[in-house]
């Protein structure tokens, strides 16, 4: 009798505990990933992006940050999917995760000569 107690068929709950075991597993891979992601800094100061140019491998983070006294800017992405970043005040920053290889061209919202660009590489 004990052994037949033992042996029982899977109900909806040791499913659901299956696929919540499988689902905190498959984070804990992803999660490292992430949290590890290279930070890169991009200066904003006498009106120019330092550096102007800069090349990162995907899973970068590049962060922009305001080293100017009194001036806003922001970082525009000119792309096809552009965005622009919220107005940065002096030390200001904004962040973003290059996921994808690609040529990121950008401005500065405020003062369009000043013009910076993103390269990612897989």
């Amino acid at each position: 009798m004990a052994a037949e107690a033992a042996v029982r068929p899977a109900t909806r709950r040791d499913a659901c505990a299956a696929l919540g075991a499988a689902a905190v597993a498959a984070l804990a891979a992803i999660w490292p990933l992430r949290a590890s992601a290279q930070t890169v800094e991009v200066r904003i100061q006498d009106y120019k992006f330092i550096p102007e140019r800069l090349s990162v491998k995907v899973g970068t983070r590049v962060k922009w940050t305001n080293h100017e006294r009194r001036t806003t800017h922001s970082v525009l992405f000119t792309g096809p999917a552009g965005f622009e970043s919220e107005r940065l005040f002096p030390d200001e920053s904004y962040q973003r995760l290059f996921d994808k290889p690609g040529s990121h061209p950008y401005s500065c919202g405020p003062h369009p000569e000043m013009k910076g660009h993103i390269e990612v590489t897989p």
